[in-house]
């Protein structure tokens, strides 16, 4: 007769536990600020709901989850706050960035940068120079207007309907006679950001340059910044910004991923067993 060992047997059983906790976590912290009651957990996560109460009282029991008692519905609680405040301390936006400019350059040719917001200005941090003899290069350190060239215009998009519209309904400097002043002709430009993922400039900043970029998030969804790829503006055919653009959406995409932040209204599959 063979026996399976008990040791085994208990370890399987406590990683099984740990998916389903973290599960009940992170579908809380996608829905946030909604709390979800016990019968809502419990159906999307596929779980019976005595093992989904049993979970949150734990979870509750340690301050990882806040249960109100009037509403009987959950909420992350103070221990998942000092857990998420600890990974924010932790979290190096330019070295995690850093790996995909290099991909980026390695696959379109081009020179990366990395931009972060400051107000509404955002600064060159940091940049992988393309291997061509003739090139772009940017001066780390300086700072750009946020409706100026690609970088900018990624960030400007990401953010906020109220906060778009504060910023347009500041003067706005003509940087190049090809920069978008007109805040309705920029309100269509962000739009249209937004709609395929990256922003285009063609000598919007500089002129003979061409770029695209696509903003990068913090996990709590607040923009960080943007990267870019950037070259002569004659290389940036239509067909070109199109590639460029798809590889910096995608890459933008995996930083922020990196950085904890998920797409609202993505739910967390079940566990499946």
């Amino acid at each position: 007769m063979t026996t399976t060992p008990l040791v085994e047997r208990d370890d399987t059983r406590v990683r099984s536990g740990l998916g389903r906790a973290l599960d009940v976590i992170n579908i809380i912290a996608d829905r946030a600020p909604e709390t979800l009651g016990v019968s809502t957990i419990a159906r999307e996560l596929g779980l019976p709901k005595a093992v989904a109460y049993r979970i949150l009282k734990e979870l509750v029991a340690d301050d990882f989850l806040s249960f109100n008692e009037d509403t009987k519905r959950y909420r992350l609680g103070a221990g998942a706050l000092a857990v998420g405040l600890a990974a924010l301390r932790a979290l190096d936006v330019p070295d995690t960035a850093r790996r995909y400019l290099v991909h980026l350059v390695r696959d379109s040719g081009e020179t990366a940068t990395l931009s972060v917001r400051q107000g509404w200005l955002r600064v060159y941090i940091d940049q992988v120079l393309s291997p061509h003899e003739v090139r772009m290069s940017v001066s780390l350190g300086t700072s750009h207007p946020l409706h100026s060239g690609s970088s900018s215009k990624a960030i400007l998009a990401a953010l906020p309907d109220a906060e778009v519209e504060e910023y347009l309904a500041q003067p706005m400097r003509q940087v190049t006679p090809s920069t978008i002043t007109d805040p309705g002709a920029l309100r269509a430009e962000l739009a249209l950001v937004r709609q395929q993922g990256y922003a285009v400039s063609m000598g919007e900043r500089q002129n003979g340059a061409g770029s695209v970029a696509a903003a990068v998030r913090y996990g709590t969804g607040q923009v960080f910044g943007s990267i870019s790829l950037c070259g002569p503006q004659d290389r940036f055919t239509p067909q070109v910004c199109a590639a460029h653009g798809a590889l910096v959406a995608a890459a933008a995409g995996e930083i922020s991923a990196e950085l904890g932040y998920r797409i609202p209204g993505a739910r967390t599959p079940a566990d499946p067993g």
